[in-house]
């Protein structure tokens, strides 16, 4: 497998925190995790899974493309404040097919397996966090809408 270079800043999530005089603890409780665990993220020292990051994207009401700063605008139509993998499947097929690239070759891009990303197209496991970011640096999409929160641009 190939291996991506994708660095994912945080940083954002405790500015909004700090900005919004909300407490470590309280964003812990809300996300239902330990402030250990929420701190980690804060500092950059673990993955935020998605389904976490998207509970703090719809706490601010802003896009998942704001807060790993990929976009400076936090402001976005969300059609969905929930993520289903079905639909990211058949996005991540929509990014392979219009970069006419078999399953393997993705997956070589990206640094995994040629059945991780049938799992995911076929909608049995949600694309996780750090293979999202990366087929979206890669490939040049939102987040946003590959985890089915906006129409296609």
């Amino acid at each position: 497998m190939g291996t991506f270079n994708y660095e994912l800043d945080y940083s954002r999530i405790k500015d909004l925190r700090i900005n919004n005089n909300i407490s470590q603890k309280e964003i812990a409780e809300y996300l239902h995790i330990n402030q250990s665990t929420y701190s980690k993220f804060e500092l950059n020292k673990a993955v935020i899974p998605i389904e976490l990051l998207n509970k703090l994207a719809n706490y601010y009401n802003v896009s998942l493309d704001y807060l790993l700063k990929i976009t400076d605008k936090p402001d976005i139509k969300i059609i969905n404040k929930d993520i289903d993998k079905i639909l990211v499947g058949q996005n991540l097929k929509k990014i392979r097919k219009d970069n006419k690239l078999y399953q393997e070759t993705m997956a070589k891009e990206i640094g995994t397996s040629h059945s991780l990303i049938s799992e995911y197209e076929s909608g049995k496991k949600l694309v996780s966090l750090t293979y999202g970011y990366a087929i979206c640096m890669k490939y040049n999409v939102s987040l946003d809408w590959f985890y089915g929160k906006i129409k296609h641009p």
